[in-house]
């Protein structure tokens, strides 16, 4: 009985040991439990206060990036008018742009057409400008013609100077007309018509040179007379003198066609191109005080004229040929 009793007070006594050990585990983990609720509501409230100002700084963040998006919209807003504007503007330079395009387009097309033109105009002036060398190449040869026709009479003038002077004989030539002056005191006595020998020996030197070159070739188809022409001093009337003047030059020109050198052609020549005037003193020769030289004027003249009608024709078809 004893021994029962005893085991069941330890039972107790342990039962109610185990209790309180029990208890107080349940009170510490109680407490740890409240310990962790505590610190878990403060590492909660910890938390949320981070992230509420961590909230707050967003949404001031947001706040401000709102506004700078506002400002960007407006901005952009500004932008896209400006673009509107500056479109319009493109849209009207655009246009300018077809017009002045359309206008080259045309300014090239004329430039063509006139570039053709050009061409075409090319080939013409080239064409005229051929024609032009050769009509150049002809108005030369035919200037050289025109000039040594003009030129004739210069010739012969200078030729019968030359031919002159190589015999010896010193006459006076006029170098514009090639007029000779054979001087009366020498060639007739006064009043005479008949040639003196004197006059005959001055004809027979002066003559033949005087003939050799006038009727050469290329002179005498342009030669239209050989004129004696003679003249008086004022002594004696007027008719006196022209019957005296006329008869010394028929005298020079009887003596001209009996010359002994003379062949038939040439005679023949002669015979159909010369002739004879009396100028009695008509054409007196003056001092230069304004007395009359009566020497001087007492004169026998040897004068060729050539073929103006001939000439003319002959620039006439030259120039034709032109």
């Amino acid at each position: 009985m004893r021994k029962g009793r005893k085991g069941r007070r330890l039972i107790s006594r342990d039962t109610g040991e185990y209790w309180i050990s029990y208890s107080d585990i349940m009170s510490s983990m109680l407490l740890v439990f409240m310990l962790a609720v505590t610190f878990s509501i403060y590492q909660y409230y910890s938390l949320l206060e981070t992230k509420t100002r961590e909230l707050g700084e967003q949404q001031a963040a947001l706040d401000l990036a709102q506004i700078t998006l506002t400002k960007q919209a407006e901005e952009l807003e500004t932008t896209r008018v400006t673009l509107m504007g500056k479109e319009e503007e493109l849209s009207t330079i655009q246009i300018q742009l077809d017009e002045k395009e359309q206008a080259l387009k045309a300014a090239e097309t004329a430039l063509a057409t006139k570039e053709q033109e050009q061409t075409a105009l090319q080939l013409v002036l080239t064409a005229q400008q051929a024609e032009l060398d050769s009509l150049q190449l002809t108005l030369s040869g035919q200037q050289r013609k025109l000039d040594e026709l003009l030129g004739l009479r210069t010739s012969i003038v200078q030729e019968l100077s030359a031919a002159l002077n190589k015999a010896n004989i010193s006459a006076n030539v006029d170098a514009k007309t090639g007029d000779i002056v054979l001087s009366s005191k020498l060639m007739f006595a006064t009043a005479d018509n008949k040639l003196a020998p004197q006059g005959e020996r001055e004809l027979q030197t002066i003559l033949p040179v005087y003939l050799s070159v006038l009727l050469r070739p290329e002179y005498r188809n342009y030669l239209a007379e050989i004129i004696i022409e003679g003249h008086t001093d004022s002594a004696g009337s007027y008719e006196f003198n022209l019957e005296l003047s006329q008869e010394r030059a028929l005298s020079v020109a009887t003596y001209c066609l009996n010359l002994p050198g003379l062949t038939r052609q040439e005679k023949a020549l002669l015979e159909s191109i010369l002739t004879v005037k009396g100028r009695s003193y008509a054409d007196r020769i003056f001092r230069p005080d304004g007395t009359e030289d009566m020497e001087a004027s007492r004169r026998v003249e040897l004068k060729f004229r050539l073929k103006d009608t001939e000439m003319i024709e002959r620039m006439n078809e030259i120039l034709k040929g032109l």
